[in-house]
This record gives C-alpha cells, structure tokens and sequence, in this order.
C-alpha cells in the first residue's frame, strides 16, 4: 500500500543543493509535488479518511445498543444485559483503531503539507503547478467535509428535539455521538481543504505566471 511507501523526503538544504540545471531542478520538484500531492489529497487518503469514519461510527453503533437498551428505563434480565455489554465492550475496542486512524491522518498531512511546502517554493512550472492546486480533489475534499459537518449539525438538533421522552436518554447520547463522530471528522476535511488552498496561494499566487521566475519566500 502507498503508506508504507516513504514520502518524499525534503529538499535539501540551500548550501547542500547540487542540481546540475534548473531542468534537473524541475524534474525533481515535479515528482515530490505530485507524489505529495497524491499523499495529501489523492484517493487513497480519501479512503483511509472515509473508513476511519465508518469504523467509528460502527464502534460507536454497538455501543448505542446498551445506551438504548438502558435509556429505556426497563430491568434488563440478565442475559440481554450481558450481552449488550459484551456488545458495548466490543464497540468500544472497534472505536480505538478509528480514532488512531484520525489522528495518524492529521499528524501525517502536517507533515506532508510541511514538505509539500518547502519543494512547491523551491521554483515554479506550470504543469507542476497545476497538479498542484488539485482543483478537483480539493473540491471533493471541501464538498464531503462540508457535509459531515452539516448532518452533524443537523443530527446535534434533530435528535435531541425528536426523541420521545419516554424513551429516556440513551437514544439521545447515541445520536448526539455519532453527531460529533460526524462533525469532528468534517471539520478535519474542511481545515485540509482550506489549508492547501492557503498553501497553493501562497506558493504560485494568482494572475502570476506559473513557468517564469521563482517564488517569494514563505
């Protein structure tokens, strides 16, 4: 898989460079932006980003189970109990890899981000450039977040307004948790979203040629 591939490591440092021309320059930029690139915003990130939500979601709907069961108010007899709590338990362990996802994802873009940053400023050209705005993955990145957000949102008051009290609370604290499984996880997507398009106006601003001269250092 493309996570056990090494990124890119950084450029080296000013007095260490040794590119023969600016073409071999080039070259070089061309393949760590687009590598990095495709680490950041590509579909395989995507996919590790989407499944860490279900994984949460479906660690979280086991432990939903007992908070319904005991919401009720009802004496649970003894082996519907135990099961629902082996059941929680079990959703719980599910819920650890989801969030060690989350947090691997944002402590490894950081890092993308930081080296994609300090390769896209070394010089500009066009074509590189262009892959790396990825207009269309940022898009769909912003889109998808954006969305969490707002059923997370609307889930954090359509839950609570709609149950019935007689239900008790247990419903309520499921669906206020996987609101904020929803809506932790859409904001993630919106900051990367907007972060790369802070970090590509940085690097080649608009109404600036991509192919003539290099950048302003960031």
């Amino acid at each position: 898989m493309s996570s056990r591939i090494p990124l890119p490591p950084p450029p080296p440092p000013a007095e260490l460079r040794s590119w023969p021309d600016r073409e071999a320059l080039l070259a070089d930029r061309a393949l760590a932006v687009g590598e990095l690139t495709r680490r950041l915003l590509g579909g395989g990130r995507f996919a590790l980003f989407a499944g860490a939500v279900l994984v949460l979601q479906l660690g979280w709907g086991m432990v939903g189970v007992l908070l319904a069961e005991l919401g009720y108010g009802a004496v649970l007899d003894p082996i519907t109990f135990l099961l629902t709590l082996v059941l929680a338990v079990l959703g719980a362990g599910v819920m650890v890899p989801g969030v060690w996802l989350v947090v691997r994802g944002v402590r490894r873009d950081r890092v993308v981000r930081e080296r994609l940053l300090l390769w896209a400023a070394l010089d500009r050209h066009g074509p590189t450039d262009a892959r790396l705005r990825a207009p269309v993955a940022s898009a769909c990145w912003a889109a998808v977040s954006a969305l969490l957000c707002g059923l997370g949102l609307w889930l954090g008051f359509a839950v609570p307004a709609g149950t019935d009290p007689a239900h008790g609370y247990g419903l309520v604290a499921y669906g206020m948790g996987v609101a904020m499984i929803f809506w932790i996880n859409g904001l993630i997507g919106l900051f990367k979203a907007v972060g790369h398009f802070r970090m590509v106006l940085r690097v080649v601003p608009a109404g600036r040629s991509a192919s003539s001269g290099r950048p302003r250092h960031v």
